[in-house]
């Protein structure tokens, strides 16, 4: 019988997960796992009370999933983890556009729309009009036609779709393919800035550090073509407040776009919105799928 201490445990510990993991890649993930887990509780002397308290801030985060909110991925967003995990996978190469992180709140199979199509599914008295367009380019600054555009946003109250009881099914919400020309156009509203969920586990992370719970105002893009890496990134609002103390950590200077206060009628009655609105240019380039 062998005597386990502070002294050996950790190297006991990774001796039994290791000795008949199956691939190289296995062994490494859980020899790091355990290594730095165990250096962390006696770096910190961790007490026995502290390490209940957080199994049960993991366990209050399991009970906060569903279907309609991921509380562990805005957990590993608050963290950083989901950005440095974003930032070591998806450098920044050629012309592309820079990514960024997925968010707790994308849902697949938002409806298909058409050029121009207005994925507003209702109209607050708070919400501005927004038009949105751009093109979409491979890394030679070829446009790319019929690439796919998955878009989505936050209400002018600050909430998603899935969030709020009084919002219709998929608001804020859509799919659209660029044109012949590269192009695509989308009807919505302007993006706010609003504040993460806090009434569960991550409300209490905040609480601890002292930190607000907000971030900068954004829409969500899921850009894809064929031959091409799957692009996910926001487009936040330049001006923002909250554009320096993102609670994700999520900002690039390459993703703030200029959403400008526009009065042309012509351009408002083609896509059936009031004046003034605002209008965002952005354009987004894909790289080529590694072989």
């Amino acid at each position: 019988m062998k005597d386990f201490t502070v002294n050996n445990l950790t190297q006991r510990v990774t001796e039994a997960y290791t000795a008949n993991t199956e691939t190289p890649r296995s062994k490494k993930l859980l020899s790091s796992l355990i290594k730095y887990l165990h250096a962390f509780v006696k770096e910190v002397d961790l007490t026995e009370a502290e390490w209940f308290e957080a199994i049960q801030f993991l366990t209050d985060t399991g009970r906060k999933c569903d279907d309609k909110r991921q509380e562990f991925i805005l957990l590993s967003d608050v963290l950083g983890v989901s950005m440095l995990v974003d930032a070591i996978n998806h450098p920044k190469g050629g012309d592309g556009t820079e990514s960024t992180v997925l968010g707790p709140f994308y849902v697949p199979g938002s409806p298909e729309m058409p050029v121009g199509g207005d994925i507003r599914g209702r109209h607050l008295s708070e919400a501005k009009p927004c038009l949105v367009v751009g093109r979409v380019t491979d890394e030679q600054g070829t446009a790319i036609i019929g690439a796919t555009i998955d878009v989505w946003q936050t209400s002018a109250n600050g909430m998603y779709d899935v969030q709020d009881s009084d919002a219709p099914e998929w608001n804020l919400r859509g799919r659209f393919k660029t044109d012949r020309n590269g192009e695509y156009t989308i009807v919505t509203e302007k993006p706010v800035s609003y504040a993460v969920p806090t009434d569960g586990p991550v409300g209490k992370l905040f609480d601890l550090a002292g930190r607000h719970a907000f971030r900068p105002a954004h829409i969500h893009f899921k850009v894809s073509a064929a031959g091409c890496e799957p692009l996910t990134t926001h487009v936040f609002v330049n001006g923002d407040k909250y554009l320096d103390s993102d609670a994700v950590f999520a900002t690039k200077e390459s993703l703030v776009g200029d959403f400008e206060i526009c009065h042309d009628e012509q351009l408002a009655r083609r896509f059936d919105i009031e004046t003034p609105f605002t209008r965002l240019k952005f354009d987004f380039g894909l790289m080529s799928r590694a072989s």
